[in-house]
């Protein structure tokens, strides 16, 4: 017989460095043109959702169609304030970094939204299990910026200390899970979370974020298997900034469906959002926080934004892709766009907004000054005698001789 060969298909993104910005393989839904169903409709009613985008805001700040939720406007600039201190404080670390004054730093830069409006949205006893890119759930919930400094700089007054690389942060009382740098972990431990809150007759529920790389992992699919049989009270979100480190989302599949419809797989609902409207992100998270909380089990949704900064210090995006893609990305600046809806309420203006700039800036600046007066990388470390607290709740006796041993 004559067969035909086959050829393996390799996929490319659309544009490389030396190419204009291209995007015009997404797909984008009208503002407020995706249905809005009940929140404790039965997820075979709702598999068109996957592939519709929530989006809120229109292109005047002007929240339309039956997503549009109701926030108090305190709450929207406290929002607004959370995701530009994240942003002033992205630049100081990043900059500190190139100055040698930490080993590492990832920024968050377009993605503030995401996580800000979830922080600010559940409850104190929920737990989010993050990634390196949702320093805004902190900072919405006031974490104290010198700790963060202390942390990042690895020195003496290390809230961790030493036992976590820069901005692996954990903090266990503003609801936030240790960030582990092995990817997909997380999504395991929050469903488990979930599901003993459930167990314990509990009312809390767990959110996990997770990139569009990541989805490839076999933890993902565990953890969205036990989320589905078990209806664990959770929200699995996938944060698909476009991005994977130097990969393109169409290695994650990205060109073949949407991310959010992986959870047709497993029975469970799946919401793509326009990660970069505030209320778009908070009027979703609301519904699927609704639902967890009413025993209908976890939501999948789709955080469609971009990183518009590199994937770390390590990083320079402009050996793969355009340097001027993220000023072209179609849905704007979270920022920009939530500044833009608080001057359309009447609540807001450009004076104030240079004026909260300039304070957040100074606040950053103090807070950095204080943690490099306690010591920067490899000037100021923890006590050693911190290796062996904290460990066992009876020290092994090996641990005992070694402690001995150094004299700690």
């Amino acid at each position: 017989m004559n067969r035909p060969s086959l050829s393996l298909h390799i996929p490319e993104p659309i544009s490389r460095p030396g190419d204009p910005p291209a995007f015009h393989n997404m797909s984008l839904p009208a503002v407020g043109e995706t249905r809005r169903p009940d929140e404790l409709e039965h997820e075979r009613n709702m598999r068109d959702l996957p592939y519709g985008l929530i989006r809120v805001l229109d292109d005047q700040g002007t929240p339309r169609g039956p997503w549009a939720p109701r926030i108090d406007p305190q709450v929207l600039l406290k929002g607004l304030r959370a995701m530009m201190l994240t942003r002033a404080f992205d630049e100081r670390l990043f900059r500190a970094h190139r100055q040698g004054k930490t080993s590492f730093y990832m920024k968050s830069t377009g993605e503030e939204a995401i996580s800000t409006a979830q922080s600010l949205l559940l409850g104190k006893g929920d737990m989010c299990f993050p990634t390196y890119r949702v320093l805004s759930w902190l900072m919405a919930r006031d974490y104290p910026l010198e700790q963060l400094v202390n942390q990042i700089f690895s020195n003496e007054k290390d809230p961790l200390k030493g036992r976590q690389l820069p901005i692996l942060y954990s903090a266990r009382d503003y609801g936030f899970f240790s960030i582990s740098g092995n990817l997909g972990t997380q999504l395991g431990q929050a469903v488990g979370w979930a599901m003993a809150s459930a167990f314990k007759e509990d009312d809390k529920i767990a959110l996990a974020y997770v990139g569009e790389g990541t989805t490839g992992e076999g933890d993902f699919h565990e953890a969205m298997t036990f989320a589905s049989v078990y209806r664990a009270p959770a929200l699995i979100c996938i944060t698909n900034n476009q991005w994977a480190i130097s990969s393109f989302a169409g290695i994650a599949g990205a060109n073949e469906t949407t991310f959010a419809a992986k959870a047709l797989g497993y029975g469970l609902p799946g919401l793509r959002v326009d990660g970069n409207d505030f209320l778009a992100v908070w009027a979703a998270t609301e519904w699927a926080v609704e639902r967890a909380r009413a025993n209908c089990g976890a939501t999948l949704i789709e955080f469609y934004t971009y990183r518009a900064a590199g994937h770390s210090t390590s990083d320079d995006p402009t050996k793969y892709r355009p340097a001027d893609e993220p000023e072209a990305w179609p849905l704007g600046d979270p920022v920009d766009r939530l500044k833009q809806h608080l001057i359309a309420l009447g609540e807001w203006d450009e004076t104030r907004h240079a004026a909260l700039a300039e304070e957040l800036g100074q606040q950053v600046r103090t807070s950095v000054k204080a943690g490099e007066a306690v010591g920067t990388l490899g000037k100021s470390k923890p006590s050693v005698r911190e290796m062996f607290e904290g460990v066992f709740r009876d020290p092994d006796w090996r641990v005992i001789e070694q402690r001995r041993e150094l004299g700690v």
